[in-house]
């Protein structure tokens, strides 16, 4: 089995900043692609960053400049640097990654941390 577990979510005034980390464990060969979604009360999951095995890295544009994905394959973990968080940055944000297991690839999440900015 594979597991993703999310950690670093928390309170923060608007303006300030938090990391969140996500780590994989379980029967691992490799990890491709991994990324962090988010889920706002009322709204769908929508994508924030991905970043492939190489480090190729993509973002929201309403994240772009603000947040950095960052990945350490050695540890299997992904990071999330978000700087000046805005109200609006407020939801729980998912870990998402494509982990090869025996010889195939599958679609893991981890079960969420929730983000909470106040104005």
């Amino acid at each position: 089995q594979v597991q993703l577990v999310e950690s670093g979510g928390g309170l923060v005034q608007a303006g300030g900043s938090l990391r969140l980390s996500c780590a994989a464990s379980g029967s691992i060969v490799s990890i491709n692609a991994m990324g962090w979604y988010r889920q706002a009360p009322g709204k769908q999951r929508e994508l924030v960053s991905t970043i492939t095995r190489g480090g190729n890295t993509n973002y929201a544009d309403s994240v772009k400049g603000r947040f950095t994905i960052s990945r350490d394959n050695a540890k299997n973990t992904v990071y999330l640097q978000m700087n000046s968080l805005k109200p609006e940055d407020t939801a729980v944000y998912y870990c998402h990654a494509y982990i090869v297991v025996g010889v195939r690839e599958y679609s893991y999440w981890g079960q969420g941390t929730q983000v909470t900015v106040s104005s």
